[in-house]
């Protein structure tokens, strides 16, 4: 029921698509053209030119955001986005930092929603911010999760993950949407 490969393909496709309009590059020239003719204003000498330079630049640029054809983030949207695809391997995210280092999250912490024990006694678990995680190990819960669980989700070795409920021992899990 959880495993909607089809969906989770969509939504990565999605990110990768919307995002991908707002590559930031450390070098200028790989800027969309439109935000390299605003940044090159800056090398006009006269102050009427420059100013008609960036009145120019500015009104294009005004116009494809208005088009969605350039989207524009800000630090605290690339967080946010880098949160909610955490358990999901989009190397494309990257083209969102500037810096050397990209910021990573090491674990999240949220509350359960929804969570049901399937047939083969593993857990599935939905949590507040829409992310659906899978128990992937036969570890046993000495407390079943139910809704207004605490979770924490944290990276493990290997590109694995740990999910702890209600600071129970820690099972090994897998986001499944």
């Amino acid at each position: 029921m959880f495993q909607r490969p089809g969906r989770v393909a969509l939504l990565a496709g999605g990110l990768a698509l919307a995002l991908g309009a707002a590559v930031l590059a450390k070098d200028e020239s790989a800027l969309p053209a439109a935000v390299k003719r605003l940044l090159d204003c800056r090398l006009v000498a006269a102050d009427p030119a420059r100013l008609a330079c960036y009145d120019a630049a500015a009104g294009e640029l005004a116009g494809l955001l208005t088009k969605g054809e350039i989207v524009a983030v800000d630090k605290d949207q690339v967080r946010k986005v880098r949160r909610q695809a955490f358990g999901f391997k989009l190397p494309s995210l990257n083209i969102l930092e500037r810096s050397d280092k990209p910021e990573e999250i090491e674990q999240i912490f949220a509350t359960v929603t929804e969570a049901h024990q399937r047939a083969d006694q593993t857990w599935a678990v939905t949590l507040d911010d829409g992310a659906v995680w899978s128990q992937v190990d036969r570890e046993k819960l000495s407390k079943y999760p139910r809704k207004g669980s605490k979770a924490e989700v944290r990276r493990a070795s290997l590109g694995t993950y740990f999910l702890r409920l209600d600071g129970q021992t820690a099972i090994r899990a897998k986001r499944v949407e």
